[in-house]
């Protein structure tokens, strides 16, 4: 079975960034093969990624629920559904990729959350490590995408008022007693010497600091002209910060 780590965290605070550097070092690391899952509505990760999304599950089963009259005799719903899912997997170099995309239509996006994450634990076995970036916010986690969680990565921007937000996201995980193996936290943008005030606010939330990613123009250069994160130059700050992160992650 592999390893699920979902990355988690307010709007703004460059969670899609960082799970493209996390992915990036993942693969440059060998281990591979990864299913990355964008489960946010935005879907942002295939511009990250340098991989095109033809289509959504959130689109697919949109049309699915116009349309479930049209099912193939003697399949159910739910094996029609799996079936379409699968075909909206994009391969890459032992990095594929699932788009959820935004839902269409009253209850559409519930239910495609249901059978994605039904999906998702059954693919898990044919990959070593599933990541997956989720929406921002809180509401998210009530959705449960996957049963399991090994490493929930939350992200902070370089502020008091994002560090208590994952002070929320916590008492959250806490009610829904979600399965969750370890947890840490990352903040993003921030210097290399995080001052006293943060810090401080960072341990009033409980939660393991595993590092900063720092700010780097390449990052923004990169984002301006759609180049994939994966082409980061092996040097730059942000590239460097996230193999320290990986290294504290203690992966197999």
């Amino acid at each position: 079975m592999g390893v699920n780590i979902a990355i988690a965290g307010k709007g703004g605070t460059g969670k899609t960034t960082i799970t493209g550097l996390l992915l990036r070092n993942l693969k440059e690391t060998g281990r591979v093969p990864i299913l990355a899952v964008d489960a946010d509505p935005n879907s942002c990760l295939p511009v990250v990624l340098g991989l095109k999304a033809e289509n959504t599950i959130g689109r697919m089963i949109a049309g699915f629920i116009d349309n479930k009259d049209n099912v193939p005799s003697g399949m159910t719903k739910d094996l029609y559904i799996e079936m379409q899912i699968n075909k909206l997997l994009i391969e890459g170099d032992n990095l594929d990729l699932l788009v959820m995309g935004r839902g269409e239509g009253a209850g559409c996006y519930c239910y495609a959350n249901v059978i994605l994450r039904k999906f998702i634990d059954n693919l898990a076995n044919s990959y070593k490590y599933v990541v997956i970036d989720n929406e921002a916010g809180l509401e998210h986690l009530s959705r449960r995408l996957t049963d399991r969680i090994d490493f929930l990565l939350l992200v902070s921007d370089y502020s008091i008022k994002g560090v208590k937000t994952i002070e929320q996201i916590m008492e959250i995980i806490s009610e829904l007693k979600l399965d969750i193996k370890s947890k840490g936290l990352i903040v993003n943008r921030a210097p290399v010497d995080m001052d006293e005030k943060i810090l401080d606010a960072v341990a009033r939330t409980g939660i393991n600091l595993l590092g900063g990613i720092p700010f780097d123009e390449k990052i923004s250069d990169f984002d301006l002209q759609e180049i994939p994160l994966l082409e980061l130059p092996e040097r730059s700050p942000s590239n460097l910060a996230a193999k320290d992160i990986i290294k504290n992650l203690s992966l197999i």
